[in-house]
């Protein structure tokens, strides 16, 4: 269980900056920008030969992730919002274009430019994004307010039962 505040601070992404990778046809990262670098809090070489949804934020539906890849798999251009996760554990949203690379009329590689997006469609896409992950039962973000005593017995139960805060919780209401 999270309780730092961390998840919470947003990095805006400058207006007139573009975030530039490219990947593998796996999706392993071959080449970040230094803007990439700074947004995501990685340094380039930490980036490299990573997979690229190691920026991936808990927020984001799974649905989107299969759209994307769908359509690049057939070899159109994806345009969508992506909120990522930052190194520190902040985020920052994104304006994607994802498309491959050919060579030769051979398909070598994906690209993708990212772009700044406003603070009033950052929140739209926050709350399309939650119902989307509720509709299909994913994750859902949950903050609570705890007394210091009941913290701290719930981590030591969690920590005597060898399991997460969540899975613990999970675990107490799956039995009764």
């Amino acid at each position: 269980m999270d309780i730092t505040w961390d998840m919470f601070i947003e990095t805006e992404v400058p207006k007139d900056e573009l975030i530039i990778s490219r990947t593998d046809l796996r999706g392993v990262i071959t080449y970040v920008n230094e803007t990439f670098a700074r947004i995501s809090g990685y340094s380039p070489d930490e980036l490299i030969g990573q997979p690229h949804n190691i920026l991936r934020h808990p927020d984001m539906p799974k649905v989107v992730f299969k759209e994307l890849w769908d359509t690049i798999e057939q070899g159109e251009i994806w345009r969508g919002y992506i909120k990522n996760l930052r190194k520190d554990r902040g985020y920052y949203w994104v304006y994607a274009e994802i498309s491959g690379v050919y060579k030769d009329g051979r398909l070598v590689e994906y690209k993708s430019m990212r772009s700044w997006i406003p603070k009033q469609k950052r929140i739209e896409m926050q709350r399309i994004y939650d119902d989307m992950r509720l509709q299909n039962r994913e994750n859902v973000r949950g903050v609570s307010y705890l007394d210091v005593d009941t913290y701290d017995k719930l981590l030591q139960k969690s920590e005597e039962a060898g399991v997460s805060v969540e899975e613990y919780l999970k675990n107490l209401i799956e039995k009764n």
